[in-house]
């Protein structure tokens, strides 16, 4: 009798993490288990994992340890993104290759704060941005996965990154976590660990 399939794994993902290559190594390798992408804010996503419910995250560290290790779970810390100034097409910072804390400073824009990534998605920040009432600090991938024709994206120099990272509990681990681990990590279908 052939071995019963685990439940789905499923991995949160927050705004601006994009999974879709992983879900087709996934797809490619054909594990004995299905993989269940979910897309949900930083705070839906700790709680799914708190509860159970989300197997694996990919997290965006904000300094606060949400996304780092712990003695209730293991992370991994799979890359760090620069953040950019988002601003009105036509605006001073539009015509700007890059911004410097110093020069963001300077400018008579209103900053846009915070662009709450916990509790959502950055979506009204953007808004703001278009509507003229000023600039917004966030992740690029957020500002990319939120971009619209009337608002640019410039580098912010000087301000810190941040991290995003897969989370998974240490205790009740999902029996297909080293399986999306493996890929995550750009390990072969044939490596072994």
């Amino acid at each position: 009798m052939p071995e019963p399939r685990p439940e789905p794994l499923r991995v949160a993902f927050v705004p601006g993490v994009t999974p879709t290559k992983w879900e087709r190594i996934w797809r490619e390798r054909r594990p004995p288990g299905r993989i269940d992408l979910v897309p949900l804010t930083q705070a839906e996503a700790l709680a799914e994992l708190a509860a159970g419910t989300a197997h694996m995250a990919l997290l965006r560290d904000f300094g606060s340890g949400e996304a780092r290790a712990d003695d209730t779970r293991h992370a991994i810390e799979l890359y760090r993104e620069q953040p950019v100034v988002v601003a009105p097409k036509g605006s001073l910072v539009a015509g700007l290759d890059s911004v410097t804390l110093d020069e963001l400073g300077t400018l008579n824009d209103v900053v846009v704060q915070p662009v709450d990534l916990v509790n959502g998605d950055g979506t009204d920040a953007v808004e703001l941005v278009a509507a003229n009432v000023g600039v917004a600090v966030m992740p690029q991938s957020v500002a990319r996965a939120r971009s619209r024709k009337d608002v640019v994206a410039r580098p912010l120099l000087g301000a810190p990154d941040t991290a995003i990272a897969l989370v998974w509990p240490i205790d009740r681990a999902h029996p297909l976590c080293d399986t999306f681990i493996g890929i995550v990590r750009g390990r072969t279908a044939n490596s072994s660990r």
